[in-house]
């Protein structure tokens, strides 16, 4: 008899367990991570030291299902490839990026946004040699949302005799 009450107790443990893993609820993502490609994919300029090739742009935003706003400050992604064309080594510092849009002014970061314009860098290259690297910085939201981006202006900051600073500015539009 002491067995039966055993074996039914765990009988009725054993569904009551089952019914309220079943019942559980899982909730659906309320973001949704969206990648964008800038156009055109690759660019090439050469300034007076250096031969420039930016390639693989990528915005990457997190925006909300619901509401459709971007959440969080988004990335620019992408790959650097950097040519010294002078006769001296350089060293270079830093990449920093500047947006602008079709009038040629600034596009802004907003309150509130993480602001990461600069990827730093300690390399220094010869003649001729080649540096590659990734350009990962923030890109301000109203650029995406608004679709303000009409181009970015990239500074190589490197150090030759004197200290230097080098822009060359791509045409850049979100996809």
């Amino acid at each position: 008899m002491h067995f039966k009450k055993i074996f039914v107790f765990i009988a009725l443990s054993m569904v009551i367990g089952f019914f309220s893993c079943a019942k559980e609820n899982v909730e659906a993502p309320k973001q949704e991570r969206i990648t964008k490609k800038l156009i055109p994919p690759k660019a090439e300029v050469k300034g007076t030291n250096f031969l420039i090739e930016i390639s693989g742009l990528e915005v990457f935003t997190v925006v909300d299902i619901a509401s459709k706003e971007i959440v969080e400050t988004p990335n620019l992604r992408g790959r650097m490839k950097v040519t010294n064309k002078s006769k001296d080594m350089l060293d270079i510092q830093a990449v920093t990026v500047e947006y602008f849009d079709k009038a040629g002014n600034p596009i802004d970061f907003e309150s509130g946004e993480k602001i990461a314009k600069a990827t730093l860098y300690a390399r220094v290259i010869k003649p001729e040699q080649t540096f590659e690297g990734s350009l990962d910085v923030t890109i301000p939201r109203k650029a995406i949302k608004e679709k303000l981006l009409e181009t970015m202006e990239i500074n190589l900051v490197y150090i030759p005799s004197p200290l230097n600073r080098e822009t060359i500015t791509f045409p850049e539009k979100i996809e």
